[in-house]
């Protein structure tokens, strides 16, 4: 950092914590991005600057004077706008796939957004804080590169060279393609390629799955990228994904372990940091395990233990070892309410196998100490109450569900399940109201290719869940290979939306050559995307700013959003839904929607399970934008079930917690064993292809990105500049220096970046962030930056997207 925004010092050693220098002064850093988190919502160095956006501001950013309402305090309300100046402010939130679907107001003049602010209607304790990526909201809007009007491809797919279309021609294009593919090939060979870049109820992708499948179905993907190895491992443990408490529960903790968890970057629920800080505060003790040193970790000034990646139940399955050995475990509740605790004893202890998992053992695969592995093991046993926040992160991994199973094991050893200050692990950390998981959404339909498949319900085989689908990771090889490669179909067209699959879902060289071989492509699309440029028909969609809507947050509530229309749509942009339902006039499918756009949201809150309940005027929803569930207490994940089990059962087929799962073992599969274990797997540091590419490379969320949206805003790009951290070890015999352009590389890929060499990341270890745009040279050099370009399209036993698990090289030629 440079100037006014401090200075790093670098670490005393690599293992060590950082200090920074901010204007002369030395502070620990959870001092400095504290002050940053509670004054501006976000770790960043640009987030005043964004947050402070006057109207007119130019592009080079113009700041206005901070004061008593700003970030921290309750926002001006609307009574203080001058009516004259012709601003309205309308209520809104975002539909990004990050955990806040935060509420907004929008100030708008002459169809546009002239300034963005954040939540006024609470104090701070329940205040929804935006980051810098809603701050910048009205950039995105309002981008010089939105896609205005319909566009046919002119040139190579894949070059983005396109011309101007109407919109009648689009649509009769496009149908006539439908048609066709249908009477050629059947309806099979049509790909619907919905993604999470659109998370509002009704505008989306809900709408063209149902006219596919009244057009006579279609072939889909089956899978989450981002949380597919928490699911099973929740579902194989608990039989539900309701595993969190909600944030205010913190500060019930005596003890936090943040394990490969980075709230402060990805947002997992908006006050997420604000309740840790407030932890912080009262003196609860955090401890964060991960390769890197990452901006929660500083901001806590929480104690560092790095740790290989895709090691981590290596050391968990040591940490349980400890805990055995000292009699530590809380055995009263491991035969009250589970099942299997024997078998992995048995396992952990050495007596399955021969190898008993001691944390000398942990410590060779791990690279943690011996001593330190338990320490934090009998730390953490003797702590009551204490709470394990597990993540998504390092189950997106070869063995990710393995990661999660153990985590909640561990929870279950120390009774930390069902009471305040515990957690209950698992990944997914949502609490039961506000969740998107239970939004509402047009009323779906079977889709009739997918008829006469094996039933999945309650299953544990990802195997018969693509029997009639397409695993995500795996949608390239279905577009190459088809039938011939065991696939569902041959697919001869693809539609695509909310969705950018070259760059998000791994192995983006051959997702970009599968793309090119289909014969037609259509895509709904905001910008050309590196996916849009391969397309043949482009539809222009507006934005969440242009329709109205309802969202929920991600993965924390308790709350419910509204989306109020702030603009009209620009050029000719539509909604998806107004798409979908052009379309179905083409393909002469009567009576396709016969509701307006408010019928359907009425409609949706006064027939949702939790909005009829807790919304009983939508109108004053509608106007507030925000409907906070006020809670007596904290949610607790498990309450019942632990405080009176005879009447509340876990949703498995024991009715307990089961750490050995009989369904697991009934797949007879290494890959999905009963009890959670540490396996070693391909492209980790055991591989011999390690020879070859010597670094591990993971690829967290970014901070001023959601995934690939707002890749493209330039003041989020100013927030932190797209490069690849190194640690000095890795970067010295390679002759890289910070600043330096690089190439980093393997098997399936190369791409150019510039280079941080930090004591930030463990020896070994290279992060990139995922989300920049895939662009590659006409050498093939991936000029993007995109990590995807690097990793494997490939999944785990249980389905996790094994993005973490890579190896690379980096040259400086």
């Amino acid at each position: 950092m440079d100037n006014q925004r401090g200075d790093y010092k670098g670490f005393q050693s690599w293992a060590g914590y950082i200090k920074y220098t901010v204007h002369g002064e030395e502070r620990a850093p959870w001092l400095y991005l504290r002050s940053i988190v509670v004054r501006h919502p976000v770790i960043c160095y640009a987030g005043a600057m964004l947050a402070a956006l006057s109207e007119g501001a130019p592009d080079g950013m113009q700041a206005r004077p901070t004061n008593k309402n700003s970030f921290g305090g309750l926002m001006a309300t609307q009574d203080t706008v001058d009516v004259a100046s012709g601003v309205k402010i309308v209520r809104a939130t975002s539909a990004f796939d990050c955990g806040g679907r935060c509420p907004l107001r929008l100030h708008i003049k002459d169809n546009v957004i002239i300034r963005v602010e954040g939540d006024d209607t609470a104090g701070p304790d329940t205040q929804l804080r935006a980051c810098v990526r809603c701050r910048a909201y009205r950039k995105f809007v309002h981008h010089k590169d939105r896609l205005m009007h319909p566009m046919k491809r002119v040139g190579p797919k894949g070059k983005g060279e396109f011309e101007r279309i109407s919109w009648d021609e689009a649509l009769d294009t496009v149908a006539t393609k439908l048609k066709e593919t249908k009477e050629k090939y059947g309806n099979e060979a049509i790909f619907l390629l919905a993604g999470g870049g659109y998370h509002g109820h009704l505008h989306g992708a809900a709408a063209t799955a149902k006219l596919m499948a009244m057009f006579g179905g279609y072939t889909t993907d089956y899978g989450n990228i981002s949380s597919e190895g928490s699911v099973w491992a929740v579902m194989s443990t608990y039989g539900d994904v309701m595993v969190g408490h909600s944030r205010e529960d913190f500060l019930n903790s005596k003890l936090i372990l943040l394990w490969g968890w980075d709230p402060a970057r990805m947002v997992s629920g908006t006050n997420t940091m604000y309740h840790l800080i407030k932890a912080k505060e009262a003196g609860v003790k955090m401890i964060s395990i991960g390769p890197r040193y990452d901006d929660t970790t500083a901001t806590l000034e929480a104690r560092w233990i790095p740790i290989r990646p895709g090691t981590d139940t290596a050391m968990m399955v040591a940490m349980a070892n400890v805990i055995v050995k000292n009699d530590l475990q809380d055995q009263a509740f491991l035969d009250k309410y589970t099942v299997g605790f024997d078998k992995f004893k048995d396992y952990v202890m050495g007596d399955e196998d021969g190898v008993e998992k001691t944390p000398a053992w942990a410590a060779e695969i791990t690279g943690v100490d011996a001593a330190q592995i338990e320490s934090l093991a009998k730390e953490y046993a003797t702590t009551d109450p204490a709470c394990l926040m597990d993540c998504q992160g390092p189950a997106r991994s070869a063995m990710g569900e393995q990661y999660n199973r153990c985590a909640i094991t561990l929870t279950a050893m120390t009774g930390n399940i069902g009471k305040h200050g515990g957690s209950a692990a698992g990944g997914l950390m949502g609490v039961p109201i506000g969740h998107m998981f239970r939004s509402p959404g047009i009323p779906g339909m079977r889709n009739p290719v997918e008829a006469g498949g094996p039933s999945i319900r309650g299953t544990l085989d990802i195997n018969l869940r693509i029997v009639r689908r397409v695993h995500k990771v795996k949608v390239s090889d279905c577009l190459l290979e088809g039938k011939a490669g065991g696939y569902p179909a041959d697919i001869k067209m693809i539609w695509s939306l909310t969705n950018n699959y070259i760059n998000q879902y791994g192995n983006s060289n051959k997702a970009a050559r599968a793309m090119k071989q289909v014969p037609f492509t259509v895509v709904n699309e905001l910008f050309m995307t590196p996916t849009a440029k391969h397309a043949d028909i482009i539809f222009p969609v507006s934005s969440p700013a242009e329709k109205n809507d309802l969202t929920r947050p991600w993965p924390s509530g308790p709350y419910f959003t509204y989306i109020n229309k702030a603009i009209e749509p620009l050029g000719e942009c539509k909604s998806d839904l107004e798409i979908a339902c052009e379309m179905a006039e083409r393909l002469e499918i009567p009576e396709f929607n016969q509701l307006t756009e408010d019928q359907w949201l009425r409609a949706f809150i006064a027939n949702n399970e939790q909005t009829k309940e807790h919304i009983k005027d939508y109108d004053t929803f509608k106007k507030e934008g925000v409907h906070r569930v006020e809670l007596d207490e904290p949610i607790v994940a498990f309450r019942k079930e632990i405080e009176d089990p005879e009447n509340n059962p876990f949703k498995t087929p024991s009715g307990k917690i089961e750490i050995y799962s009989q369904r697991a073992a009934d797949l007879d599969s290494p890959l999905t064993p009963p009890i959670p274990k540490y396996i070693s797997t391909w492209e980790d540091r055991f591989d011999p292809l390690i020879e070859k590419y010597p670094l591990q490379m993971i690829s967290p969320h970014a901070k001023n990105r959601v995934h690939s949206d707002l890749g493209n805003i330039e003041w989020l790009k100013e927030i932190e500049p797209h490069r690849a951290w190194i640690n000095p070890i890795d970067a010295e015999p390679r002759g890289v220096k910070t600043g330096d352009d690089i190439y980093v590389f393997n098997g399936r890929g190369k791409i150019a970046i510039t280079a941080w060499v930090t004591e930030r990341i463990v020896p070994g270890v290279l992060c990139i962030f995922e989300g920049t745009w895939y662009d590659p040279d006409d050498e093939g050099i991936d000029r993007g930056g995109c990590a995807n370009t690097l990793t494997n399209d490939a999944y785990s036993g249980g389905g996790a997207a094994a993005l973490n698990t890579v190896l690379v090289e980096v040259s400086t030629t």
